[in-house]
């Protein structure tokens, strides 16, 4: 299948109404909802999927899009838009969209459950501009594949680890050598390793929403159901610990931007079975704090993205998953946690593994036994190691106790030495800043020439 095969549609004008922020109508309205406001004659429409890829990977380059071109939403005049795709994906959420449209970034947000229509029929979801460029951000590469040849557009995708369809690509961007290296020879001029986008991260977040004095430890429970049913109850339990063994230790509590606060106290409530198991009561809620029923005192953040908060932490008690990844880019120290006494609600493994764990039927011995499976064949599970190839930070997976956390934190603290060790080693493996930026310019230098002058 060549680009374009798949018959783009011709720009149509009245075309019913458009999916996104709000409910403006498509035609001859713009998409702020104004009389006499030329359509835009091109697009970039970014195409992700998960909670981890919006906030690290997809918000900082749309911001930087937003620096470099004049776009729509921000500039209802300018020639060309900023639009959001996202695709079907087990990880997620549900709430990528909502998330997304709180932004302000793109001028429409296309929700997962709507992607094969958009295949299927994009008029329905337009007006689409005749010229404009997809640009991969996570997800399965292939829908991009898809989608570009669906829409008639340019094609750039973002590798990560490996680029798996160059030959429907217009430009590939890698993260490494890595993935560089595993380009077919044919496929590398096309190709700019242009470097980590988690790189940018850290490059001024500690100047961001200064935390008060203190030795500040962050809990990250996750952000899907399974995660926090387990990870709620274990962590407020591990703080309670911690404080006591250290009382001068000050919690904060990112509440994911998938989830709310009031999902975060029902799993630590009587609703969530597990808060027996750890001997936990369930906290109140007092002036922007979680305070537990031991009186320990969690700030909960808000905000979104809380990178400035995060990186003034000195150690982190977090899940698997992507925080692991977006942890090591702000060079906090961290503590893996993966406890396996309560496999059967731990159905949020990437795959067809995590697939199979949630069919109805077999979700608790399916789940049980892959799970198990894979704690048994495992090699890393946090970003920073799976990237180094070693331990980089520890990983504790198995029949973990709130108590043996809470003294293994204690230690790393009582030894500040070895977290700047730790910190200085997450920092090196992401290399210089200025990813986000490079990728921007990829992305300009796709659009038809004339509107980026």
């Amino acid at each position: 299948m060549r680009r374009g095969q798949l018959d783009p549609p011709k720009r149509q004008t009245n075309q019913g109404p458009a999916l996104g922020l709000g409910s403006q109508p498509a035609g001859p309205l713009s998409q702020d909802g104004r009389h006499g406001v030329a359509e835009p004659v091109a697009t970039i429409v970014l195409v992700s999927n998960g909670p981890g890829e919006m906030t690290t990977w997809v918000r900082p380059l749309a911001d930087e899009l937003h620096r470099l071109l004049p776009l729509r939403p921000r500039d209802p005049q300018a020639p060309c838009s900023l639009q959001l795709v996202l695709v079907p994906c087990p990880n997620a959420t549900g709430q990528e969209a909502r998330l997304a449209r709180g932004w302000d970034l793109f001028s429409r947000v296309l929700p997962a459950g709507r992607f094969w229509w958009l295949l299927l029929r994009p008029a329905r979801h337009g007006p689409w501009p005749r010229q404009g460029v997809v640009v991969f951000l996570g997800g399965d590469q292939f829908w991009t594949v898809l989608l570009s040849a669906r829409l008639g557009y340019r094609h750039l995708t973002y590798a990560e680890w490996v680029a798996r369809w160059p030959q429907w690509n217009d430009h590939v961007a890698t993260m490494g050598p890595k993935a560089s290296r595993r380009l077919a020879p044919r496929w590398r001029a096309r190709s700019t390793e242009v470097g980590d986008l988690m790189a940018d991260l850290s490059a001024s977040a500690r100047q961001d929403q200064p935390l008060p004095e203190g030795e500040w430890v962050a809990l990250l429970p996750g952000s899907k159901r399974a995660k926090l049913q387990v990870g709620v109850p274990f962590l407020l339990a591990a703080a309670d610990r911690l404080a006591a063994l250290r009382p001068g230790c000050r919690f904060l509590l990112p509440v994911a931007p998938t989830t709310t606060v009031d999902e975060v106290l029902a799993f630590a409530g009587p609703a969530n079975p597990i808060t027996r198991y750890f001997g936990i009561q369930e906290p109140s809620r007092q002036a922007g704090e979680l305070i537990t029923a031991a009186g320990t005192p969690i700030r909960l953040l808000e905000v979104h993205p809380a990178h400035g908060p995060l990186s003034q932490c000195c150690l982190a008690l977090t899940t698997v998953g992507a925080n692991t990844a977006e942890l090591g880019a702000l060079g906090v120290p961290m503590i893996v946690l993966v406890p396996t006494q309560h496999l059967h609600v731990m159905q949020a493994w990437d795959g067809w593994m995590g697939l199979l764990a949630r069919l109805p039927l077999a979700r608790r011995l399916l789940g049980v036994a892959l799970t198990a499976w894979r704690m048994r064949h495992r090699g890393f599970l946090a970003w920073p190691n799976i990237t180094a190839g070693r331990a980089v930070v520890p990983e504790r997976v198995g029949p973990i106790t709130p108590q043996q956390i809470a003294e293994e934190a204690a230690d790393w603290l009582e030894h500040p030495d070895r977290l700047e060790g730790m910190r200085d080693d997450l920092r090196s493996l992401r290399g210089q800043p200025g990813a986000v930026a490079a990728l921007a310019s990829l992305v300009r230098d796709l659009l038809p020439p004339g509107l980026t002058a």
